[in-house]
């Protein structure tokens, strides 16, 4: 037992110090594109390179992203003359619909309802994360729930198949209130690759009222750790489409 103690004080603290530190460990992050200013002959290639239409004309000699379509295939990054910005940031989560406002409803410790609702697995596995020591989202009285009666917030991965619609709808409706509604990854909020077909949906938003997004494909734990915070009101949102004026070192730096 000394052994272990010795070892623990040896090597210190190893949980992110998110969010009252920004985390600087490489690997955190995939990034993500930012939109910009680009030569004007280059734009109808650039967007045609995204396979799921995220990147669109803004202006003459512009495009933006949209993040609740971006799946991180990288296209945008490779095969081009000219390729779009990157920024290596991981504070995505925004309110679902730009007009709402989240009222500050929760003071306390939130459990948490993590359904699949068709997830491929990687948005689930990044949700894991953040139980183990390194992101630790307890130390912020953050829990997970295997019961909706218990639950504060609904965190939703996938893109909602048409046998998963029933069970969640019962899960929301077994939620006590107030409650929120969290839509993790790209499946959940656009359907990705994946969606609208004939087996699934665009995600949650067709079924419940999706109170925060967090875009990524998958988003990494701090995003989703992030999108828990904008949830309780202990984060502000960020914008869910990147302005046409934006720059890698413009987006970095807020």
């Amino acid at each position: 037992m000394s052994g272990w103690f010795l070892k623990g004080v040896t090597t210190g603290t190893k949980t992110t110090g998110y969010p009252a530190h920004a985390e600087g460990a490489p690997g955190v992050s995939p990034g993500r594109p930012v939109g910009g200013a680009y030569p004007e002959r280059e734009i109808p290639l650039l967007v045609a390179r995204c396979p799921v239409g995220a990147i669109r004309p803004s202006g003459q000699a512009a495009v933006m992203v949209d993040y609740r379509r971006c799946v991180h295939c990288f296209r945008c990054q490779r095969g081009l003359a000219t390729p779009l910005a990157w920024e290596s940031g991981y504070e995505w989560a925004g309110v679902f619909n730009d007009q709402q406002a989240l009222d500050h409803a929760f003071t306390r410790s939130v459990n948490i309802l993590v359904v699949d609702t068709g997830d491929c697995g990687a948005c689930l596995n990044e949700v894991k994360q953040l139980n183990n020591p390194y992101y630790n989202m307890h130390r912020l009285g953050l829990f997970i729930t295997p019961t909706p009666r218990n639950a504060d917030v609904l965190l939703v991965v996938g893109p909602l198949t048409d046998h998963m619609r029933v069970p969640l709808q019962k899960a929301y409706e077994a939620m006590p209130t107030p409650k929120r509604v969290i839509a993790v990854g790209a499946c959940a909020l656009s359907g990705g690759v994946f969606a609208p077909s004939f087996a699934c949906n665009s995600g949650p938003a067709d079924l419940l009222p999706v109170d925060v997004a967090v875009p990524g494909n998958p988003p990494p734990p701090l995003a989703i750790l992030q999108g828990l915070l904008v949830a309780v009101g202990r984060k502000s949102p960020r914008p869910l489409e990147s302005p046409a004026g934006d720059t890698a070192q413009e987006v970095s730096a807020r």
